[in-house]
């Protein structure tokens, strides 16, 4: 059994995150561990468990063939060790255009040096998902604008709530 590992920080996670994991799960691991960082420099609009718990409620949305394949969970610390920690040797990362790349290859470098039996497999985002961040999606919103696009429903209801409480 091959397990991968896609870590993010999903603040949200939007149709895009989703499409690599269907597609990662379909194509290249029989499980998947939606790793949902805690550590991140990134100044985050959801908690960590608010992040957690919104992408399960995404996962379960999916096939049931897909969705029985991931589990979601919280880690904090260097990826690397959570990797090795889940027994898995794979990270999946997706790339929408040329400055994801730049980032990403520094990162997999890193990651490669320090713990040369992980590798890091990349899968470009589809085309219709390629503009799409989580940051745009954040923004959009802020102003007004329509995101249904971009994310689903459960995640334009808990930004309308958040953005009530604060």
């Amino acid at each position: 059994m091959k397990t991968g590992v896609y870590p993010g920080t999903f603040d949200p996670i939007t149709k895009g995150h989703l499409d690599i994991v269907t597609r990662a799960t379909q194509h290249m691991v029989d499980h998947l561990i939606i790793a949902v960082a805690s550590d991140t420099s990134k100044k985050t609009y959801f908690s960590l468990e608010e992040r957690k718990k919104l992408v399960e409620h995404e996962v379960n949305q999916l096939p049931e063939t897909i969705a029985k394949k991931i589990k979601v969970v919280a880690f904090e610390g260097l990826l690397i060790h959570f990797v090795k920690k889940c027994n898995s040797s794979m990270i999946i990362r997706g790339l929408r255009a040329i400055t994801d790349f730049e980032y990403e290859f520094q990162m997999a470098g890193m990651n490669a040096r320090m713990e040369p039996q992980i590798e890091t497999t990349f899968l470009m985002a589809a085309e219709q998902y390629q503009f799409i961040s989580s940051r745009f999606v954040k923004d959009i919103f802020r102003l007004g604008g329509d995101i249904n696009e971009f994310v689903s429903k459960n995640v334009i209801d808990k930004l309308s709530e958040k953005s009530k409480k604060n």
